[in-house]
């Protein structure tokens, strides 16, 4: 193979096999793969699991049980499976709420959560319910992960600080940053501090070359010299510019408890899950959270990774989400965190050329190989340096630019997606979403829709010469009643031509223009046709192509 291939030009003329076939041919790609993206997952793994109220080796094993076990049964191709930062805030609220003020306890039960969240989750993908993304409005969805973004960043800044606010409640945290600005311990803000430059750096740097080194590991390895510098391995008081008179105070005491607590045997990280709540409503809240969640972020993840993908394959989402449901029943019951399919470490596996799978059991490898015998480097690494990295990682979910790209498809979208924000920090993930999906039926109802059509769609799907399918909607189209539409398109051969005519439809809201836009981009990937029409007599909500429309009077 030529270099061509390794960089994804060539999709039509090479596509990489699966399986002990596609090891043997395109194991350099991605064994290099594997390693790059190990780079990447180690801090993000160690710094995910500790925000999360679980012990820093859980997000290891689950990274491992991912690329190991995972990477040999789910059903897509380049994507990278382990432990996200989305699903931070529905962990650590698991091990408050069921622990109850002992994070021990509280680790232990949500184990068994997670177990059980598992269960239903792999029954979910064997089921075929991978479609049931589509039900969720996209506003909906993106104003949740928006809200753990912000989470994230407001738990984070006050551990980049080497501060420990005195704040119960989410508000009272986000309340309390300017006093843990105030009060910052100096020699940890700077090693949390110039993670975050480097982090900001990395995202302008235009070098390819540059950008093939993670940013993380830079992140990493220079909070680690610091932190040597700064002798944190020993406990002991410093004095910060005891002769300037406007500071508040001068002592400060640093030492190993700001840096990463790891067993020195990695089979001594192993715990187990403690079902004994199993009775009690609170239990199987948690354990719904956990699974709508979890399920959600990993079947958009994937599809999103699908778009990546320089061979245009197409993954199983079913299969999929059977694979990580059963690597998260493994996860929970030796000690690690839940595993989605993660978009970030998935899009460096892209960029560095991975072909198959075994990019990813390759980064698992890795992480089993380095964890089992290197324990001590992992403990020199600064919390600062990790909270960095989150901190980073939250406001990439909550940008501004996010406002800016769901403003740009409608007022209505930026209500929705600002409404679920609101939600999500004024009550949980659950209420926050079903507050955000009632937000968007109030917009549906604002539009006058015919509220018999709500759960029915009209559709008729019909081959109208050999090799034109021709597929009218009617009605209402939106995003409750989305899912028979999207059942109807799977079934479809590949390769034709397939029409989608709306002429007849009363309005389509920004769900289904954004899952039909996303459809004909996947068929024509895949060597068929597709295109949308009957629009011109519809009102669209702004200029974006995706904005909801409604057909004129």
């Amino acid at each position: 193979m030529d270099d061509n291939h390794s960089r994804g030009t060539l999709p039509t003329r090479f596509t990489p096999k699966t399986g002990l076939a596609g090891l043997a041919q395109n194991w350099r790609a991605d064994v290099l793969s594997g390693f790059l993206v190990f780079l990447i997952a180690l801090p993000l793994c160690l710094g995910i699991s500790m925000a999360s109220g679980f012990p820093p080796q859980a997000g290891i094993i689950t990274a491992v049980v991912g690329g190991l076990l995972v990477s040999r049964i789910n059903g897509s191709f380049i994507t990278i499976t382990g432990p996200a930062a989305g699903l931070i805030v529905v962990i650590l609220d698991s091990v408050q709420a069921l622990g109850g003020g002992d994070a021990k306890a509280g680790y232990h039960y949500t184990l068994a959560a997670i177990v059980c969240a598992s269960v239903i989750q792999m029954l979910m993908g064997i089921m075929k319910a991978g479609k049931m993304s589509a039900f969720f409005p996209s506003s909906a969805v993106h104003g949740m992960l928006a809200a753990i973004g912000i989470i994230i960043m407001a738990k984070q800044i006050h551990v980049m600080l080497g501060v420990k606010p005195d704040a119960q409640t989410l508000f009272e945290t986000i309340g309390a940053i300017p006093a843990s600005l105030r009060d910052m311990n100096p020699e940890v803000a700077m090693i949390g501090g110039i993670g975050l430059l480097i982090l900001i750096a990395w995202s302008l740097v235009k070098s390819r070359r540059l950008k093939m080194i993670p940013a993380p590991l830079v992140v990493v390895i220079i909070g680690m010299a610091l932190a040597q510098y700064y002798d944190l391995d020993d406990e002991h008081i410093y004095l910060f510019l005891p002769d300037t008179p406007f500071l508040p105070h001068h002592e400060f005491t640093i030492g190993p408890k700001f840096l990463v607590s790891i067993p020195q045997n990695f089979l001594s990280g192993f715990a187990f899950p403690d079902f004994s709540l199993i009775g009690s409503s609170m239990f199987w809240q948690q354990v719904f959270a956990i699974c709508l969640v979890g399920s959600l972020e990993s079947l958009l993840s994937a599809a999103a990774v699908d778009k990546l993908d320089p061979y245009k394959r197409t993954s199983d989402l079913n299969r999929d989400v059977a694979a990580v449901g059963f690597g998260n029943i493994i996860c929970g019951l030796i000690g690690g965190l839940p595993m989605i399919a993660e978009i970030v470490r998935s899009s460096a596996n892209v960029n560095n050329g991975a072909r198959t799978g075994w990019a990813n059991f390759f980064h698992g490898l890795f992480l089993l190989i380095f964890v089992a015998l290197f324990p001590r480097v992992i403990h020199e690494i600064p919390l600062a340096s990790l909270a960095a990295l989150l901190v980073f990682t939250g406001y990439r979910l909550a940008s501004p630019l996010e406002f800016k790209k769901t403003l740009a498809i409608g007022w209505d979208q930026l209500t929705v997606f600002v409404i679920t924000i609101i939600g999500v920090l004024a009550t949980d993930l659950l209420i926050g979403v079903a507050i955000g999906i009632a937000a968007e039926f109030l917009f549906h109802f604002w539009r006058s829709v015919n509220w018999a059509q709500v759960f029915k769609l009209r559709r008729d799907v019909v081959e109208s010469e050999p090799g034109v399918y021709q597929v009218k909607i009617g009605g209402a189209a939106f995003f409750a009643n989305y899912l028979a539409l999207k059942g109807d398109l799977a079934k479809l051969p590949k390769g034709k031509t397939v029409i989608f005519d709306l002429s007849e439809s009363w309005c389509v809201d920004h769900t289904v223009m954004e899952n039909l836009h996303h459809f004909c981009e996947d068929y024509e990937a895949n060597g068929g046709h597709a295109e949308i029409c009957g629009l011109d007599q519809h009102v669209a909500t702004s200029k974006h192509p995706l904005a909801p429309r409604k057909r004129s009077v």
